[in-house]
This record gives structure tokens, sequence and C-alpha cells, in this order.
């Protein structure tokens, strides 16, 4: 199941969403609209639901997170960004995975 989630979920809503890979969510942050896309199993498949939901690319960033751990990850093709100076699949900015994660722990947390 993939959604946008745009306000703090209820335990069942988080257990459809991590369905797709046994509790393990992935997830497509919005750090401009404080929104995301969680579930599924490819972030391009978020990231583009994000899109039609008129999110700005340059806003979107792929992330995930074990739900049994609560660690987040930040590594995804979607952060591929030379433009941007994002010349890894893993988030480099510091300030961009500190939104990210905020943004995480206010909606799935």
């Amino acid at each position: 199941m993939l959604l946008i989630i745009r306000e703090k979920v209820d335990e069942e809503t988080l257990k459809k969403v991590a369905e797709d890979l046994d509790g393990y969510i992935k997830v497509v942050v919005d750090i401009g609209r404080n929104i995301l896309a969680a579930g599924g199993k490819l972030h391009v498949d978020g990231e583009q639901l994000m899109l039609e939901d008129e999110s700005l690319q340059a806003d979107l960033w792929g992330a995930g997170i074990d739900l049994e751990t609560g660690e987040v990850d930040f590594d995804s093709m979607i952060n591929l960004r030379p433009g941007q100076g994002n010349t890894s699949r893993e988030v480099l900015d510091k300030g961009i995975r500190q939104k990210i994660e905020i943004i995480i722990h206010n909606l799935l947390r």
C-alpha cells in the first residue's frame, strides 16, 4: 500500500504501509510541504505519487524506516542529484537529513 501521509498516522495505517516490505517502510519525504509518501516497494513510485500531488522535485528525498528498530536510513536512487550537490544515493546534507527525520518522526512514529 502506498499512501501520501499529511498527518500523524494511526497504528492500523502504519501496519498497512509496512506490509510491502515486512516491517520496513520506504518513504519519499517532501521537505518543503512536511508530508511524505509511505509504502510500496520502490521509491520512484512514491516520488511519482508526490509529483502528481504537486510536490517539487527538488524537495523530494528518499529514505526508509525500520519499524522494529526505529532506525532511519537515507538511501535511495532518487537521491542521486548532482545538480543539487548530492552525488550519492545517500542524502549527504546534514540539514536535509535532519528535516527528513523530523517529518518521519512527526508523521510515522
